[in-house]
């Protein structure tokens, strides 16, 4: 309807005549009508979930909501003398006359029902068992999903508890690099210590060895001069000095001896 009224030409519903004009205004108003409800915010309430069955039937077309709203008004046959009174209006004033098409129709739908409770079941068992397999596999997909969903959070929060061990491990290797650098500075201390002390002994030894050499520059010296300045005569005396003394010490040692 809206289509149709948008199509019409504007300058033509102008042009014809006053009802023309008014129908233009209906249209412009229908039309923004239509602009305003499409335009306008969608509401995020939660839809009711679908039934997973249908409602209850009465032979097969008629709700059974029907029966249970006329109950109470017209009793328990109220529905059927209610339908049975509007086809029999519709047949006493031929709104709608019986022919040929209703034979077919009526023969058309007794093999219908004929078929439907013939096959009907075995039907509707091979088409539950379809859907049953179809549950079943989107049911084993989504076992899956949650599964791999599952590891995926339990390997994340593996991931969260390693970063956080991850500062203690900093810690550790910077205390080990620290320690390192320590341990490198003594040995340079300890090098550069001995090394000093090396040089330094060495420059004691290196005293010592000229105070050695001129102390015995000194005594070969003393000992030239002194035997450079004994004479013949008295190297002589000194030796029969030392012969006599040694005769007298042997003589004092046996008297020793033999008392």
């Amino acid at each position: 309807m809206l289509s149709r009224l948008v199509v019409v030409s504007a300058h033509g519903l102008k042009s014809s005549s006053p009802l023309g004009a008014g129908c233009y205004v209906v249209s412009r108003s229908l039309v923004q009508a239509s602009r305003s409800l499409h335009t306008s915010s969608q509401s995020r309430a939660p839809l009711p979930p679908l039934p997973e069955k249908g409602g209850q039937v009465r032979h097969g077309i008629f709700p059974e909501e029907i029966f249970q709203l006329l109950y109470p008004k017209t009793g328990v046959t109220g529905p059927y003398m209610l339908g049975t009174g509007l086809l029999m209006y519709m047949l006493s004033k031929e709104i709608y006359v019986i022919n040929h098409e209703t034979f077919a129709a009526a023969s058309i739908g007794a093999v219908i029902i004929y078929g439907v409770k013939k096959f009907g079941p075995s039907v509707a068992a091979f088409a539950d068992k379809l859907n049953d397999d179809k549950v079943a596999k989107a049911q084993e997909v989504k076992d899956v999903s949650l599964t791999s969903l599952a590891q995926a959070i339990e390997d994340e929060k593996k991931e969260q508890w390693r970063v956080e061990g991850r500062a203690m491990l900093f810690d550790a290797k910077r205390n080990n690099v620290a320690m390192q650098l320590e341990t490198n500075y003594r040995e340079r201390l300890h090098m550069v210590t001995n090394e000093v002390k090396r040089r330094l002994d060495y420059q004691v030894a290196l005293q010592n060895l000229h105070i050695q050499m001129e102390k015995e520059h000194m005594v070969k010296w003393v000992e030239k001069s002194v035997i450079g300045s004994i004479t013949p005569q008295q190297e002589k005396e000194s030796i029969a000095k030392c012969i006599t003394d040694l005769k007298a010490l042997a003589r004092a040692t046996q008297t020793s001896a033999t008392a």
